[in-house]
This record gives structure tokens, sequence and C-alpha cells, in this order.
């Protein structure tokens, strides 16, 4: 008898601890965060969110990867239409625009505003450019997350090889221009160079930076006017035809194939990503000592920045707070730090530069600290929804047609393919208004 009872205590004890067992993950906020971050990156923001559950025995974040942001936009427009939307995922701002009227979205202003550090910490540490990137009519709706820049990336063995310090870069459009009379004057029998400057990705990202540091603007939010269509546009337009057609130093290139020659040698230098850094020092392809350095500027040297936000997701109010914990957590110093440190996406504050080991490789690199630099004066292409569009168009209707070697183009036909762009795009914004 005496067994039996002891056998009976046995089994209530262990369903009691199965049961508190249970109720202590029943406790727990389960999160589930979309994201499209693979590779090395997805690697290092699996780091991040393990990390952040072992924190703390409250939340606990759920990450999905959905392949890229082409699919991500896709299932998370169809998981909105069915009232399935994940607590947490990433955004551009030309697509948080149609979610924040569509009242799925959870302004993160409601958290910020209750938090009075962290909003000094948005004034005073947070790079401006992230913070105005997220506004929308005077409120911070998403935050900012996978930031980063375009960056000159080059062949420190090949300049030694043709007389340039490996060490200095070209710095301005003039520059490169000289560094390619050089590199690119040895020339095969059909008048091609033996080593190309660079090679070229048609993207209205690498068109909207040339703009901006030839002085222009991109758009005017206060009339809804596209201003990419001017004198500065032209500028810009002349100087990419120059390198391809006129002068013949750079070829086009799709996809991964400007990355994949750079890594061959068979171009000195590749303008990309800085996140592309992470997928090349990870390659056992890249044969030679690789430099990094702020792209080449022209009257100013402001660069675009790109890369998504992280939007909340309306649930009820015990999530909602605890995935702003989880983006609080995600983009404080320490973390945006090592973000940036693994993956060579932008840290969103200033103070992580103070962080090591982040801090130990600017100080030994000066040109990837100027490469941080231009966060100071750093820009952001149009958050309107209708820019999504006028991108491929711009692709397509106009740097598509300036490579064309067969035909000579005046100013005024380059003004024409930027102004046919330029008034589809504010036709639709006018429609859309309507």
């Amino acid at each position: 008898m005496r067994r039996f009872w002891i056998i009976i205590l046995l089994v209530v004890s262990m369903i009691a601890i199965s049961c508190s067992k249970s109720e202590d993950k029943s406790d727990k906020v389960n999160l589930l965060f979309w994201h499209s971050m693979g590779g090395p990156l997805g690697n290092s923001l699996n780091g991040l969110v393990k990390e952040f559950n072992e924190s703390q025995d409250e939340i606990i974040v759920n990450e999905v990867s959905i392949g890229n942001y082409t699919a991500l936009t896709q299932k998370l427009s169809a998981s909105i239409q069915s009232g399935n939307q994940p607590d947490l995922a990433q955004l551009y701002e030309n697509t948080t625009v149609d979610y924040i009227k569509s009242g799925v979205l959870v302004p993160v202003q409601n958290f910020i505003d209750k938090d009075p550090q962290l909003s000094e910490d948005i004034e005073k540490d947070f790079y401006p450019v992230f913070i105005s990137s997220n506004t929308y009519q005077d409120k911070i709706w998403t935050f900012p997350f996978n930031k980063s820049v375009r960056v000159l990336y080059y062949n420190k063995d090949m300049f030694l090889k043709y007389g340039f310090d490996p060490n200095i870069p070209p710095k301005t459009w003039d520059d490169f221009i000289e560094f390619s009379r050089v590199i690119s004057a040895e020339r095969d029998d059909k008048g091609n160079p033996y080593i190309y400057i660079t090679n070229i990705n048609s993207s209205a990202t690498q068109l909207v930076n040339l703009i901006l540091q030839a002085g222009g603007e991109i758009f005017d939010y206060e009339n809804n006017k596209a201003l990419f269509n001017s004198k500065e546009g032209i500028e810009a337009l002349r100087y990419l035809r120059g390198l391809v057609v006129d002068n013949n130093v750079a070829y086009l290139s799709k996809g991964y194939e400007g990355q994949n020659d750079f890594l061959a040698s068979k171009v000195a230098m590749y303008e990309g990503s800085s996140v592309s850094m992470a997928f090349m020092a990870n390659d056992n392809k890249l044969k030679f000592n690789i430099g990094i350095a702020p792209i080449p500027s022209f009257r100013t040297k402001k660069n675009v920045i790109s890369g998504t936000n992280i939007a909340i997701f309306k649930s009820d109010s015990k999530k909602e707070e605890a995935a702003w914990k989880f983006v609080k957590w995600l983009t404080d110093k320490e973390q945006t730090a090592k973000w940036s440190y693994e993956t060579y996406y932008m840290p969103l504050r200033r103070s992580a530069l103070q962080v090591s080991p982040l801090k130990e490789r600017l100080e030994n690199n000066s040109n990837l600290f100027e490469v941080y630099d231009q966060l100071n004066e750093a820009a952001t292409e149009p958050s309107v929804s209708e820019w999504r569009k006028t991108r491929t168009d711009i692709e397509k209707k106009v740097l598509e047609p300036i490579y064309n070697k067969d035909k000579n183009l005046s100013d005024a036909e380059l003004k024409a393919l930027l102004d046919d762009v330029a008034k589809d795009m504010e036709k639709m914004i006018k429609e859309n208004k309507e």
C-alpha cells in the first residue's frame, strides 16, 4: 500500500510540474517576425533573436525568413487581406504608406511618447535620416533596422599595379574618370579595354545618388512634384553614358554579375551596397586585397540609404507592447553595433561607433570610417507608393535607352526621357488621391 501511495505522489508531482511548465509557457508572449534576411545576414539576425529570447523570460520571438523582399511584400499583402498578418515584419517606406492608410499598423510613436530616455536618444543619438524616413505626417510609424549605403569596392593590388596608392581611392567623379584613363588604357583590336574600370548595374538608386551628388533633388512632397527631370538629372545621365558608351571604360551587368566579375579581377572597382562586403568577406573567391570607400562625389557627398524598417502590426495590447520591447532592444546601442559589425549594415546610432569591435574596425580603416560618416549627409528615395513603379520606369525607360551605342543623345533628348517618367509619376499620384 505504501508503495502505491508513493507512486501516486510521484504521478501527482509530475502532473503538477508539467502543468507548471505549461502555465509558464502560456504566460510567455509569442511573436511572429517575418523578414528577408538570408546567408550571413540571416545568421546574424538569428543570433540576435536567440540572444533576445534568452535575455528575458516574458517574450519569445519566432523569426521566419520569407526568401526575398518581393516574396515578403506579396506574402504580407495576402496575410493582411486574410487577417493573419505577423506581429512584426520588415517594410520599405513606400510600402508603409499603403499599410498606414489601410489601418493595420501600430505607430511606434505611441511607445516612444511613453519613454523619455528613448525620445532623447532619437533627438541626439539616432541618425536623423533614419527617423525622418520612418515619419509620416509628423508621426513615427515604423522603426529603422537594416540600413545600407552605396559604397565603392576596389582592388588594392590592381591599384598598385597601375601606380595608384592602394589607400587612396577616387574621391570625385573627375578622379574616377582619371583612374579609368590609366587602368582602361590598354585595348584589344576591337577597342575594348583589357581591364575595365567598373561595371554598371542599371539601377534607379544609382541614378538618384548621382542626381543628389550633382546638387539636384528627387521629389517635392509639398507639391507632389517630381524633381529628377532637371539639369542635374541630365548631368547624371551624361556621366553614366560617358563611362559605358563615349569612353568605353565600363560595361553593363545584371544581378550579381558585377560583383562576381569584380571578384574575378575583371574590373578594378565595383559600386554596390555596403552589405555586399558581408558576402564577399565570406567568399573564398576573394583572392586580392580589397578596399572599401565612399562612392565618388561631385558637388555634394549625399548618399541614398537603402533597406527596410520594422513595422508592428495591430493585434492585442500585450503583443504590441512585447513587439515594441523587442524592436527597442534590437536597435539599442550594443545590438545595432553588433549588427553593423557582422553585416556591414549601418548602425542606427552614433554612439554605436564607440562600441567594440566596430570601433576598432573603423579606427583601422579611414576610408571605411568615411563610409559610415556619410550618414550625416544621407538622403532617402521618395517614400510614396508611386515611387515603386517610377523606379522600374526609370530603369526601363531612362537608363536602358541611354546606353544605346548606335544613337547619339542630345541633352534635350535626355531631358525628354526624364520628363516622361516624371509626368507619369505625378499623374499616378494625382489619380490615387482622387
